[in-house]
């Protein structure tokens, strides 16, 4: 008897609570949206999409004293999970569920306030334009154009002054003032690019930098949902995004997580006492915060992986200010942390990204770093990610790129780094005079180094970028040498990446270094300019020779599995003449540089490997063809790129 009784109960429980959940579904009918209403200052992200994997989306709410409210949400599907106060009344941060049975649309977010008044947010789930598998990320095959946009091109020089913003005005004499470039600038000028033989344009960031001077560069966010005005809209930047699409070219953003602007809004009414490293010490100094009052980084990368760092040479490399006009965000903050993943997740869906640059890398927080890239690529498994580690050093730059077997068993989920060290080799091996310890050994020996490596070929190579000389003058203004200096970078086993105006030659010889300079003015890109690289106007013949150059190795790179994928063989330097192959089971590839100003006689017997005997290569740049037999004369300094496929 007390068995079925037992029996009886149970079954009542659990048709209780079955038809509690039923019920629990089926009463939540979704209020019908009769008009938006934005009665909220800010609500971050501005919308969301249905059908991810991840179900968790915490919206950061902030409005005056509205840490006092009760929210709501009557919507099939969508449900608040957990309600957050902030330090600040003037902040909510929302936990919402958003199930698998989740409807695009509407919705209205009803918040309570104490004196039983509301106000209401109209809020929207969107549909997702392509499945997650689609965004295809930049690989080896790729070749990536990196755009400094304020001095790439204007378009639209109605956007050149816009009302309100700290800095105004426009001038061209200045190498730290806005110049006008924008978004439309690369648009209109896609041609040109993917004529060249690029498939992926990296601007750097184009969201919103309200600082008082230097706003040009786009580091200084203050705004992360939103395009600085100056450079366009985000119309203008789905439409570069879509443009670049239809030629089956990729958009990389370059995104930062360690820093924003002093300027950005939150920086006014901080949501918790945490939200940026050394927030007290900034609270306390900001009417006079300058550089000598900042706790800047000491910027000792090295502690992110020696086994002997000091916790304090740690924290004042991670939490340090990157300078004084840059707040250093705390990721260790949960609530700053997923405002930061959701912040890259949006983008990539609003602008259907083919990659992110993730600037600083190894500043923030490592741990939050890992969990950021790997709740990127859980979401997006054929995505990619390239993180900026400015180091020579190969084990520093292998420690961050996924997989890779680190003592203290971190994985940074993060697919690409940058090889900063294969840049200082390749200029090193140009620049000095031969002998058994300089020279071309310096760019053997920086190859050697992938043992070191993961995956080599998912690691972004360059010669220069928007932070250092052009290398042109780091290689003193000799065009053989430049020409030798990017063949190399197009061959290697790695994802090429290449500044803009490096194909005309663009230099800083006026002031080597100096980041104004560095970020010139492209030729053609304004209206009444007397020299036009985009049609040739106005160019030197060294200038329109390189164009040539490279839009033929460019070109070339394209189609040639043998680069994108092959085996990488390559031959120590003699007597100033350094071989590197790439072989694939249907192509053979090879590149020579010769140092040597007089003809030189190279021996072919030593590439005996190589299984070229006999066969008809072809010059990439001049067509030629030749046999490969027992010698090969090289009539004078400069690179030699041969195929075996029939062209």
């Amino acid at each position: 008897m007390k068995t079925l009784k037992l029996i009886l109960i149970t079954l009542l429980v659990a048709t209780v609570f079955s038809c509690k959940e039923t019920t629990s579904e089926e009463s939540v009918v979704s209020e019908p949206v009769a008009e938006i209403q934005n009665d909220i200052e800010k609500v971050e992200p501005p919308h969301w999409w249905t059908g991810f994997k991840n179900q968790k989306l915490q919206l950061l709410v902030k409005h005056s004293n509205i840490g006092s409210a009760i929210p709501k949400i009557n919507y099939s599907g969508v449900s608040i999970a957990e309600v957050y106060k902030a330090d600040s009344p003037n902040y909510l941060f929302l936990d919402l569920e958003i199930s698998e049975l989740a409807k695009s649309g509407q919705f209205n977010i009803r918040f309570q306030l104490e004196d039983a008044s509301e106000l209401i947010q109209t809020y929207e789930l969107k549909s997702r334009e392509k499945p997650a598998e689609d965004y295809i990320g930049f690989d080896s095959s790729d070749a990536i154009y990196l755009i400094t946009p304020d001095r790439f091109a204007n378009a639209n020089p109605k956007n050149d002054e816009v009302a309100g913003l700290l800095q105004q005005g426009i001038d061209r004499t200045d190498g730290y003032a806005r110049h006008g470039g924008d978004l439309q600038g690369i648009t209109s000028h896609l041609d040109y690019i993917e004529n060249l033989g690029f498939t992926a344009v990296w601007p750097c960031p184009v969201l919103i930098n309200d600082m008082p001077s230097g706003s040009y560069h786009g580091y200084a966010m203050t705004d992360f949902y939103k395009v600085d005005p100056r450079f366009g809209t985000l119309k203008d930047y789905k439409e570069l995004a879509n443009n670049l699409r239809t030629r089956d070219m990729k958009l990389i953003m370059d995104q930062v997580a360690n820093h924003c602007g002093l300027e950005h809004w939150w920086m006014k009414d901080l949501p918790f006492k945490d939200w940026v490293n050394y927030q007290e010490l900034y609270e306390k100094n900001k009417d006079n915060w300058d550089w000598k009052t900042t706790k800047t980084s000491n910027h000792r990368r090295t502690t992110n992986q020696d086994p002997y760092a000091s916790k304090n040479d740690y924290l004042e490399m991670a939490d340090g200010w990157f300078v004084s006009s840059m707040p250093d965000l705390n990721q260790r903050n949960p609530f700053m942390a997923n405002y930061i993943t959701q912040n890259s997740i949006w983008w990539i869906e609003t602008l259907g990204l083919g990659g992110i640059r993730q600037d600083t890398y190894p500043y923030p927080d490592k741990a939050f770093m890992s969990n950021w890239a790997g709740a990127i690529m859980s979401e997006y498994p054929n995505f990619s990610i390239v993180g900026e580690e400015w180091s020579y050093n190969p084990l520093l730059i292998g420690y961050w790129q996924e997989g890779h077997e680190n003592n203290d068993k971190y994985d940074s989920n993060l697919k690409s780094s940058m090889d900063f060290a294969m840049q200082k080799n390749i200029s090193d091996a140009l620049n000095e005079e031969e002998s058994w310890d300089k020279g071309l050994v310096k760019m053997y020996e920086g190859l050697a180094n992938d043992f070191a490596y993961t995956s080599p070929k998912d690691i972004m190579a360059f010669t220069d970028n928007h932070d250092m000389s052009r290398v042109f003058t780091q290689l003193k203004g000799d065009v053989v040498n430049t020409k030798m200096a990017l063949s190399y970078l197009l061959m290697m086993p790695r994802i090429p990446q290449i500044y803009y105006g490096t194909e005309i030659l663009m230099d800083d010889f006026e002031k080597p270094g100096d980041h104004g300079l560095i970020r010139t003015d492209f030729p053609g890109g304004w209206q009444g300019d007397s020299v036009n690289a985009f049609t040739g106007e106005g160019l030197s013949d060294n200038q329109k020779d390189m164009q040539t150059f490279l839009t033929k190795m460019l070109n070339y790179r394209k189609t040639s599995d043998a680069i994108h994928d092959g085996k990488t063989m390559h031959f120590a330097p003699q007597d100033g003449v350094y071989v590197m192959a790439r072989i694939s089971d249907n192509e053979t590839v090879v590149h020579i540089i010769n140092k040597n100003k007089e003809a030189q006689e190279l021996e072919l017997s030593r590439f005996e490997e190589l299984g070229l005997s006999g066969k008809t290569l072809t010059n990439i740049i001049s067509k030629e063809t030749l046999i490969w037999n027992t010698s090969m004369t090289l009539n004078e300094k400069g690179s030699t790129i041969l195929t075996t496929k029939k062209q």
